[in-house]
């Protein structure tokens, strides 16, 4: 029987490398992207040059009718949804907190909270035995940046992965009697785009790791987390970090 995950910016980064890993743990992917044509279509080439089936969806995850066409699209052309990521996110604005513009902050808002609000229902909706569905796995992405806090840099940023954070507790305790696992991830620094130029190169040799995180680093945790074998695991937050 087949089952579908959906990858939110599945196109890029992390995501990019859960939409590959995916293959290997027998998911059939739909790799959401928002305007980078080209980049879905060569992930999804990727995949089914490694055997696997996959569909490329673009949807801007931070509009309800978007998301709901996602999810639909997904059911569609691969089958029912067992698994759901949001990766998609962004950092935005930079800058002290007494500096920042309100309209600037709002689609930081948008993406990376109300997103993961939307999706994560969207994805109930299709998993809950309640529903129709037959239960799966939601994975969220947060950042260690909700615990240290992110001052003089990226406060916003901090806070909407907090509301991340109480997201996935949340939702992992209302959802448990469904067969739906919900956890977290919060990678430290990780050396993808979304990183401002510099930074990776700046502050990875200070971690105690020496390095900054490779995106397939935390690939490996979130699926690891959609699968069998984290089958009695929900409500967790794991960090793939070596923060200060």
């Amino acid at each position: 029987m087949s089952k579908a995950l959906v990858v939110t910016g599945g196109s890029r980064g992390i995501g990019h490398c859960v939409s590959l890993g995916a293959v290997g743990e027998g998911w059939d992917v739909c790799v959401n992207y928002v305007r980078n044509d080209e980049r879905a279509r060569e992930t999804v080439a990727q995949i089914e040059a490694a055997g696997g089936r996959a569909v490329a969806v673009p949807a801007d995850v931070a509009k309800e009718e978007d998301v709901i066409r996602l999810f639909e699209t997904c059911e569609q052309k691969l089958g029912p949804v067992k698994g759901a990521v949001n990766s998609a996110g962004i950092v935005e604005p930079y800058g002290l907190m007494e500096d920042l513009d309100y309209q600037k902050m709002l689609p930081l808002i948008d993406i990376n909270v109300n997103a993961a609000l939307i999706v994560s229902r969207e994805a109930v909706r299709r998993m809950s035995p309640r529903l129709g569905g037959d239960g799966g796995s939601i994975v969220l992405l947060s950042s260690v940046s909700s615990r240290l806090g992110g001052a003089g840099y990226c406060i916003p940023y901090a806070a909407s992965k907090g509301a991340v954070d109480a997201l996935g507790w949340g939702l992992s305790q209302e959802v448990a009697r469904d067969g739906i696992r919900v956890n977290v991830v919060s990678p430290g620094l990780i050396d993808t785009e979304i990183q401002p130029v510099g930074r990776v190169e700046k502050d990875g040799p200070n971690l105690p790791a020496g390095r900054a995180g490779r995106p397939e680093e935390v690939a490996k945790a979130i699926l690891w987390l959609l699968s069998e074998d984290a089958s009695y695991v929900s409500g967790s937050n794991l960090a793939v970090s070596y923060a200060r």
